[in-house]
């Protein structure tokens, strides 16, 4: 009766990476080379290289911190928006509770044209969200 060998150590891959080359770049060129090695995601810069050298696809992330900034700036904005909402309703309901019909009228006129100026900003905002979108983020 034969007995079973028993395998120790590491399986061996289907293709190994025995072939090894070298070559040397000079300041700017390293400089490049980390630089597009950064952009690339890639893990190792073997990988990288080897991506370049047979046209694999190179998948570049980009994150634009100031788009990042400039999109929570502008949820805090349409929150406070919000607030200002909730905020002119009741101002509304406690002018037509609280005053006589005259006071409440001569404070509505006044609530009107802050809200129409409230109303000129809004718009001017939603341009500068349209510019900035057509000349910074990619679609």
């Amino acid at each position: 009766m034969k007995e079973k060998q028993i395998k120790k150590g590491r399986k061996p891959k289907e293709a190994p990476l025995v072939y090894r080359y070298v070559f040397r770049l000079n300041a700017e060129e390293n400089a490049v080379f980390l630089k597009r090695f950064d952009i690339s995601g890639a893990l190792t810069k073997a990988e990288f290289i080897r991506a370049i050298l047979f046209e694999k696809e190179i998948k570049v992330v980009t994150i634009d911190k100031s788009a990042h900034d400039f999109y929570v700036k502008l949820t805090a904005l349409h929150a406070q928006f919000r607030a200002i909402g909730v905020n002119y309703n009741q101002v509304v309901k406690a002018l037509h509770t609280n005053f006589s019909e005259k006071n409440a009228k001569f404070l509505l006129i006044k609530l009107e044209k802050h809200t129409v100026a409230m109303i000129a900003i809004l718009e001017k905002i939603i341009r500068l969200i349209q510019k900035f979108d057509e000349r910074w983020l990619q679609k």
